[in-house]
Formats: C-alpha cells, structure tokens, sequence
C-alpha cells in the first residue's frame, strides 16, 4: 500500500464518506462515533480502565507499559489482524483515537510491522466533533431552511423523502417524533444524531444554496433532542403546509403505524411481535391518558384490542381505521392547530402532499 499522509482535512473525510477506524474502546464508540467509522479499538473497556488508573497512579511511561502488556501476544494478534484486514479492504481509509495521539500512534506502528503505512486522522475524534458542531451552525447560516409543517398523518416525511434538498430528522433520530413514535429498532445517541444530521447538511450546503428542507419538530424526537441552534432556525423558519383530507390521513397512519411498523416487529421478534406490536401502541396510548381522559382513552384501547384481533383473524386492518380517525380528530389535531398558530415564519405554500412535492421542486 502506497503511504498517504495524516490528515486533518475533516471536510473531504465527510463529504467522500471515507472509511475510518476508531481506535477508541468501544465504550467510547457507543457514545458517539461518525457514520463510516468502524470500532476497531486498541483497548476494550476494561484495559482502559485499567490504563487509566495506572495513568493517575503512577503516571505515563507506566501506563503504556501497562498497555503493552495487557494488549500483548494472542489479545495483539487478534487485534492487528482485524486492523489489517480493515486496511486492506479501505486502502483509502484512516484510523483515529480520541486526540489523534497515543493510541493512534501505537496502531500505526504495529500496522508498519505488518507492512502497511496507514495514515491517522490529526486531532482524532474531539477535533472531528468539533468540526461537526461548527459545520452545524455554519451550514445553517449559509441557506435558507423551511419546514414542511401539517396535521399528523399528512405524509410529511413523505414530502421530506421525495425532495432532493432535504434532511429526514425523524429517520436520523430513529423515531416518527409522536406519543407513537418509537420503534422497535432503538434511537441513536445524541453524539451519533447530531453527527449526521451536521453531515447532511455539510453535503447538502457543498451541493448548492437552494433552500433545504426539514420537518416541522418538536425539541424533542424521541429520546433525542434538536441542537440548540437548530431549533433557533426552525423557529423562525417559513413554511409549507401539508393539507389532506381525514379519510387520507387515517391511511397515511395506518400505513405507517399497523403496516409498517407490524413489518418491523415481524423481522426483529418473529412469533412473539403481533402481540408487542399491540402492546407496545397500548402503552403509547396510556402514556398520553391524561391528556385524552381516562374514557376516551378505555374506548380506544378497546377500539385498538379489537383492531388487533380482526387482523389477526382474518388479516383485515380496516377496524383500525377507527381508533385512529378518533385519535386524529380528538387529540392530535387540535395540538397541532395550536402549535401551528405559535409558528412565526411566513408560510409559503399550502396544498396536498403531491402538489407541496412538486412547489418544492421534488420528481
């Protein structure tokens, strides 16, 4: 392999998704990583606890000799193996540590061992996150963002799939940003969340200066919440408004929430997801009781129960129909009637999904 230099161009790493290997523990990585990254550490969690320790006891030159002994023979072996073939299969790639230091630096040697000069990321991670938090309120100062705003059950992220110029939060939250919203899969980190959504943008702004668009959210998706200066923008930001029937709506959230959500259970629970799928939306719905008051909320857990148990016996969704359409009408559209009149951006355009796609420049 050709030697390539170490680098600190953080930007060309993003916008060319380059591949990377992080030499962090992996309970570093769970915190936070960057989307083409791979954990590959030179330590698990243990070994660097206990570096770590000895590190504050007894100082540096002891604590790599610690490392060296706990990362030793067979451990080593493993270790250098999985990073060679790693560096062979992405000769394009770089490795990184937290500060782009130490651990860094042994892996680079021990790869030269094995023959292979493979180039670090300068900085390491803090200096890649830093870049990333900056780009984030860069980026958003570059363009003009708008929010495609609308009932539930409008087909919102829809229209944020069909535009070429957008960012999908809700897909990088990992979450439908309602009381219903969670699925089964899990959220990203808050790290990982922020990451991306800065490296669509970053892709998005190196693109062009056409208006970018996003949906209309909370502060919160989920477990995750916006960066602050994001939702400063999205507060201020214009809109466009989402306008479908009832009758439509209901199929949107029927699709999304029974059909496809049903899918996801299917694939990661097998026998057993029918019934977490069920139990799963009647604890969405009990969350939420003392907003909707315990009757209405009886009424559609029974209404939800019965739903459940046509389909399982006949495959037949329509009664579901039913606890959705009251939900729509009782509780979700009057929030958002009111969270749209808090809204202080100009609106731009209103119509059905199709004709938004098309003001907006989509297929």
């Amino acid at each position: 392999m050709p030697g390539r230099p170490d680098t600190e161009n953080f930007r060309a790493l993003f916008l060319g998704d380059v591949p990377m290997m992080d030499m962090r523990s992996p309970g570093e990585f769970t915190q936070g990583a960057f989307p083409t990254a791979s954990s590959l550490p030179l330590m698990n969690d243990a070994e660097r606890a206990e570096v770590g320790t000895c590190y504050k006891q007894r100082g540096q030159a002891a604590a790599i000799e610690l490392g060296h002994q706990l990362v030793a023979g067979r451990v080593r072996q493993q270790r250098v193996a999985a990073w060679v073939a790693f560096a062979r299969a992405n000769p394009q790639g770089y490795l990184y540590c937290f500060r782009g230091g130490l651990r860094s630096a042994t892996v680079q040697q021990w790869l030269a061992l094995e023959g292979l000069d493979y180039p670090l990321v300068r900085g390491g991670y803090k200096a890649m996150r830093r870049f990333l938090l900056d780009n984030l309120e860069q980026s958003l100062a570059a363009v003009e963002i708008r929010l495609v705003c609308g009932r539930t059950g409008s087909g919102k992220t829809r229209v944020i799939e069909a535009l070429s110029r957008s960012v999908d939060l809700e897909g990088r939250a990992g979450h439908r940003g309602s009381s219903f919203g969670q699925l089964p899969e899990g959220q990203p980190s808050q790290i990982d969340f922020e990451n991306r959504v800065s490296i669509d943008l970053l892709k998005l702004v190196a693109a062009g200066d056409a208006p970018i668009y996003l949906e209309d959210e909370g502060r919160m998706i989920g477990s995750v919440h916006l960066p602050p200066v994001l939702r400063d923008t999205m507060i201020d930001a214009a809109t466009v408004v989402v306008e479908e029937s009832l009758a439509e709506r209901v199929t949107v959230v029927l699709e999304d929430y029974v059909m496809d959500l049903g899918r996801r259970y299917a694939m990661l629970y097998g026998e057993d997801a029918p019934q977490l799928h069920r139990d799963k939306l009647q604890a969405d719905l009990l969350r939420i009781r003392k907003r909707l008051g315990g009757a209405l909320q009886q009424a559609l857990a029974d209404r939800i129960d019965a739903a459940f148990e046509e389909q399982w016996h006949s495959g037949d969704t329509s009664l579901h129909r039913r606890w959705i359409a009251t939900l729509l009408d009782t509780y979700y559209d009057p929030m958002y009637d009111y969270q749209l009149g808090q809204r202080q951006g100009a609106v731009l355009f209103c119509g059905r999904r199709d004709e938004v796609i098309a003001w907006a420049g989509g297929p």
